[in-house]
């Protein structure tokens, strides 16, 4: 178990997280150990980092972010009830164990390894360790299809949750050309709303400027974290990420980042970052605005980076969690997967028949968000 991700080797890490099926730029050695550097993501903030590797002689053969967690924020995996039953019956659910990217919710391999042979042995180091240290449970968030795999093969209780993506395909499977190609497949009610959307905000006299890795320079990382840490507040939480965290970003992973910045007579007034992978997928994650302008966020967070994604032949773009909004913006449902082991034998029947149930709820659900789609009829889209 190692307690500082940064005594961990970038390069074999990162060579490892390339040949997963769903790398993400949130389990790169970068992205963590600036967490972990920054104090987002320590044991002060109730993450304690314990990542377990598996070598044979100097190469690296598997790894996975394991933390101690002392709550469950942060996560986007709700087992608040969970924990709340434990503490009527005067058990400790806190600490747990936690297999995730710390504050995002984002789908991709969690289980890194070389082969499913491996990742098996890993998943049963991992069981082994939380069982030796005594901790109520493990959770898996937000796993690849390979990790699901492993997660069901082992026996852990499978959790689905729902999120919203856009796929840049046309009804005949091609790319959209441009964004009018884009709003020709939706309804015509989706396709005026949107139109009258960006029309309020370009009436409004903003207009964007996108800058692209390295051209986002130190005043506008300063002002992305103004606008963000602003959004949190008027919330009532403090921000969970750092500008000390932001700042590795700029300098140890430039080039995963997307910014769109608003501006309105030469003035900066709001932004949304965006994250981009090497395998052509975007990642809505923060927003924030220092003035209010009717539609802004759909222009900053939906329409502007869909623009891009076409513009740039990006395959995907992902919504992050929750948000049935952003259908009307043609952000698709998906099933999204975690799994999760207890140690207390009753409590982890009971949480079977809980997930049981969850379970067919969220099909269900998914049945009716179909229904609603956005999209001329025989021109379904889907993640």
């Amino acid at each position: 178990m190692l307690h500082d991700p940064a005594c961990i080797d970038r390069a074999a890490w990162n060579d490892l997280l390339a040949a997963q099926d769903q790398p993400t730029p949130f389990m790169r050695h970068e992205y963590l150990c600036a967490l972990h550097e920054s104090g987002s993501a320590t044991p002060d903030s109730g993450w304690s980092p314990a990542f377990v590797t598996v070598w044979r002689g100097d190469a690296l053969q598997a790894a996975c972010a394991l933390y101690y967690k002392a709550h469950s924020f942060g996560e986007y995996v709700f087992d608040w009830a969970w924990a709340n039953a434990y503490e009527q019956h005067g058990l400790a659910y806190y600490p747990k164990g936690l297999v995730a990217a710390p504050f995002t919710p984002v789908p991709g391999a969690r289980l890194l390894a070389k082969d499913d042979e491996t990742r098996a042995l890993l998943l049963r180091g991992l069981l082994a360790h939380c069982r030796a240290q005594g901790l109520s449970s493990l959770h898996l968030l937000f796993l690849s299809d390979a990790d699901l795999r492993a997660c069901d093969a082992a026996g852990l209780m499978a959790r689905h949750t729902v999120q919203f993506h856009w796929l840049n395909a046309s009804a005949g499977g091609a790319p959209y050309a441009d964004f009018d190609d884009f709003l020709g497949g939706l309804a015509q009610d989706k396709r005026k709303k949107i139109r009258q959307e960006r029309r309020k905000v370009a009436q409004a006299g903003v207009t964007f400027r996108v800058l692209r890795g390295r051209e986002i320079g130190a005043f506008e990382w300063d002002f992305f974290y103004r606008c963000y840490a602003r959004t949190y507040r008027e919330h009532g939480n403090p921000p969970y990420l750092t500008a000390a965290f932001f700042r590795r970003m700029a300098r140890d992973m430039p080039e995963h980042w997307l910014l769109f910045l608003a501006e309105r007579e030469g003035r900066p007034i709001a932004c949304s970052l965006v994250a981009i992978g090497d395998d052509g997928v975007a990642y809505g994650r923060y927003w924030g605005a220092l003035e209010r302008v009717d539609c802004l966020h759909f222009e900053a967070c939906y329409y502007q980076p869909l623009a891009w994604c076409i513009a740039n032949g990006f395959s995907r773009f992902e919504g992050g969690a929750q948000g049935e909004h952003k259908m009307a913006r043609a952000l698709m449902p998906v099933k999204t997967h975690s799994a999760h082991w207890l140690a207390h034998p009753a409590f982890a029947d009971a949480v079977e028949r809980f997930l049981e149930r969850e379970g067919q709820g969220i099909e269900n659900y998914l049945e009716h968000l179909e229904e609603r789609s956005p999209f001329r009829r025989g021109e379904e889209r889907g993640g």
